[in-house]
């Protein structure tokens, strides 16, 4: 019998072979299924590509049409979480999507989750109880974790915005019905900002900080204006003036309590400084109460 000659085999496909694979099919996947109605794009008569075209996915994310395009082809490219991030938001991806495409990735989602926030059941009980006083749990970065009904009123609709918007800076930067409750806004902008430059000081080598401040970067002239100034102030407890579009003006001072051993999640509490906003506290809490 004549000798089989043997086959000859490619290079055998490596774990990262396989993830970017994966990925690739996954984005293609993602990209095919939103409409350009879906994300404001106009259809066109010769449209034949199903669902959105490469350009326009990198259009929405503001990366390089080269460089999706590379991604879509599986190609051996260094992804930022920043750039996921950027992608998953143009593609609409819901938290599980999220989450598969960081994991093929092999990268770190920078914005949280529901599920991590750490907020303990009996600390959201202790949250409720307090109403009508407002009050909410917060870190170092101003991502809302947990709020009572009427901090959740008090200078908008929490329950309304998504999950990854509910950060005090990006929406006092960003969000008109926030900044329009800031009676003093300008220099609370001022004060924010600084702050949340000297909690950054530990954190500048990690993803979502890194993301929050190129949103706001991105999306604010104000902010860069501000940040680009490089103040730090440490955090003081003070006397603020809200204006609250249900009950009017607010004068209240905040309390923080650590909520651990170390400087991470706080719970911030806000008492009325005259009778006035004790009373006008109240009515809020009655106008949230006969609604639910």
């Amino acid at each position: 019998m004549p000798e089989r000659t043997p086959q000859r085999t490619g290079p055998a496909r490596t774990d990262g072979d396989v993830r970017r694979g994966e990925l690739a099919a996954f984005l293609r996947s993602r990209r095919e299924r939103i409409t350009p109605e879906q994300v404001g794009l106009p259809r066109g008569p010769r449209r034949r590509t199903p669902g959105l075209r490469r350009e326009e996915v990198a259009h929405l994310s503001a990366v390089g049409v080269t460089w999706y395009t590379w991604l879509e082809q599986a190609r051996d490219i260094k992804v930022s979480p920043q750039v996921l991030d950027a992608v998953a938001r143009a593609l609409q991806m819901d938290r599980a999507e999220r989450g598969h495409l960081f994991a093929l990735a092999g990268a770190t989602d920078p914005v949280r989750g529901k599920e991590c926030t750490g907020v303990p059941l009996p600390m959201r009980r202790m949250l409720d109880q307090l109403a009508p006083f407002p009050a909410v749990v917060q870190n170092s970065r101003f991502d809302i974790l947990a709020y009572n009904s009427t901090y959740g009123r008090l200078l908008r609709d929490l329950d309304a915005l998504p999950e990854e918007d509910r950060n005090c800076l990006w929406l006092a930067f960003t969000d008109e019905e926030w900044r329009a409750s800031l009676v003093d806004l300008h220099e609370t902008l001022r004060v924010m900002a600084a702050k949340f430059r000297a909690s950054m000081a530990g954190h500048v080598a990690e993803p979502a900080w890194k993301t929050l401040v190129a949103r706001l970067e991105e999306a604010s002239p104000e902010f860069r204006e501000i940040w680009a100034r490089q103040e730090v102030v440490r955090p003081v407890s003070q006397s603020k003036l809200f204006r609250q579009r249900d009950v009017g003006l607010l004068r209240l001072s905040s309390t923080g309590l650590w909520t651990g051993p170390s400087h991470g999640p706080k719970m911030l509490t806000y008492s009325p400084d005259d009778e006035q906003s004790r009373e006008r506290l109240e009515q809020l809490q009655a106008l949230i109460r006969a609604e639910g």
